[in-house]
């Protein structure tokens, strides 16, 4: 097939790439490069790819590119509350409207696979596990502009979402502003950490796993189009305080304590359930241990902030 990447170098696309051009498919990246990343250099000998270096806001460029695909994978985005809470204007202009602009250009039989959040659950009930069919309650901006646009391509025809849970892992294009990613790197260089509200409870994801749903939703357009999909580790809906201790597990000296004065300011509190997903046949293959495992091994390589969204 033919597919158009968006954010095609970014931290899940750098996996992803790779993945389709090995699975034989013509892809079309479209990135701006915006964090001077290298991600993709490894694939450009590879003849059934091509990489535009543009933005994703030009319509005249997006009519262009859209001419010619069978699949599309809008992955550009401004990635995380602290980033869209920074740019507010960015996060419209990338999150929503040129996703927007991209499901009224595309023509009637051209597929969307859109990558979403469970974060848009905001604060769930103890003791009930977030389905797709929960109340959607973001408790920020990005959360907001993802659970809208989804609402968008949804009610359109030949699309269908995946409401990722947290992910985690190294990638070619890393991040540090993750979650398990930072609590890993505070492990292996500061050795201890201060939560705070460490009972708050979120599902986690592998970057690779994330990459491969896309395949899976691609192979399974027909069956499972029109529909929003969690996709995560079911064996990992832990607190802040039960991911320190799986850390603890592998870096034994490692120290952490709950602070009882401050807040977290992302506010996320829930359990989600992927049996949707697993019900068609999509299985995790990589575990949040050998995900811990992977990170201390790639944070011997890097040791800068650079790789962090803010």
């Amino acid at each position: 097939m033919k597919i158009l990447v968006t954010g095609g170098a970014g931290y899940i696309g750098s996996i992803l790439v790779p993945m389709l051009l090995q699975k034989g498919h013509e892809v079309t990246v479209l990135d701006n490069f915006m964090y001077k990343q290298t991600s993709l250099l490894d694939c450009c000998y590879h003849d059934k790819l091509t990489i535009i270096n543009g933005d994703v806001r030009d319509t005249s460029l997006i009519k262009k590119l859209l001419q010619t695909p069978d699949a599309i994978f809008p992955l550009a985005c401004l990635t995380g509350a602290p980033l869209c809470a920074k740019d507010p204007l960015g996060a419209r202009s990338i999150n929503f409207d040129a996703i927007k602009n991209i499901q009224e250009t595309r023509s009637k039989n051209q597929s969307i696979i859109f990558p979403t959040t469970n974060s848009g659950y905001g604060v769930g009930e103890k003791g009930i596990f977030c389905t797709e069919e929960t109340p959607l309650r973001p408790v920020s901006l990005y959360g907001k502009y993802k659970v809208e646009i989804e609402k968008h391509l949804l009610d359109s025809k030949n699309c269908m979402t995946f409401r990722f849970a947290t992910v985690f892992g190294t990638s070619p294009r890393m991040r540090l502003d993750l979650l398990v990613n930072d609590f890993v790197y505070r492990a292996v260089y500061d050795r201890f950490l201060i939560l705070f509200e460490a009972h708050f409870k979120r599902n986690y994801l592998h970057v690779r796993d994330a990459a491969k749903s896309f395949i899976h939703g691609l192979d399974n357009f027909e069956t499972m189009k029109g529909e929003p999909y969690n996709i995560g580790l079911s064996e990992a809906n832990l607190s802040k305080a039960q991911l320190c201790q799986e850390i603890k597990k592998h870096l034994p000296d490692f120290y952490f304590s709950e602070a009882e004065i401050g807040e977290d300011v992302d506010k996320r509190d829930y359990e989600v359930s992927n049996k949707k997903i697993e019900a068609t046949g999509f299985k995790t293959e990589h575990s949040l241990s050998l995900g811990i495992q992977e990170l201390i091994k790639g944070f011997q390589i890097i040791k800068r902030s650079e790789y962090a969204n803010i």
